[in-house]
């Protein structure tokens, strides 16, 4: 499935290889898929699984939109960390558990930045839920893709 992948994304890589380096390329389009994929997941739940409903636990209620976010992470955390790990930064010479450990991490601060950057464009701003969802996901690449490479998956250098 690796070699698949990869076969496909550098057969779609030639135009794009004088404007960013492939491992960037690589980034874009398997984030790319797995934030679509986390989007579409948003949509389903908050639309028709929570069927726009507040969402009652035994010690809190959730608005839909935010129990929506944390359904789609179900999903999108195993794909995006396989993703990363064996398409995107598989020249990383970290241990998979220390990778995995980081990841979590990461993903963790990302889901709390998804949170407060939700309640503030839906709750404060007033923005429809999957607008906020878009601009919220801008954010929060931006931020993911810089940690990933600089801390989650980089190459150690060996003395």
């Amino acid at each position: 499935m690796k070699h698949l992948i990869l076969n496909i994304l550098t057969f779609f890589y030639r135009p794009f290889a004088k404007v960013m380096p492939f491992q960037t390329f690589r980034y874009l389009a398997c984030g790319g898929g797995n934030t679509v994929l986390d989007i579409f997941l948003f949509f389903v739940f908050y639309n028709f699984v929570l069927n726009k409903q507040v969402v009652e636990l035994p010690f809190i209620a959730l608005s839909p939109h935010i129990a929506a976010v944390f359904m789609a992470f179900l999903v999108s955390f195993p794909t995006g960390f396989l993703l990363n790990k064996y398409i995107v930064f598989s020249d990383s010479n970290l241990r998979g558990r220390v990778q995995l450990a980081r990841y979590f991490l990461l993903v963790a601060v990302c889901l709390l930045m998804n949170y407060v950057l939700m309640k503030l464009f839906v709750d404060y701003c007033h923005f429809y839920p999957t607008i906020g969802k878009i601009l919220t996901t801008v954010v929060v690449v931006c931020f993911s893709y810089i940690t990933q490479k600089k801390f989650t998956f980089k190459v150690k250098v060996e003395p």
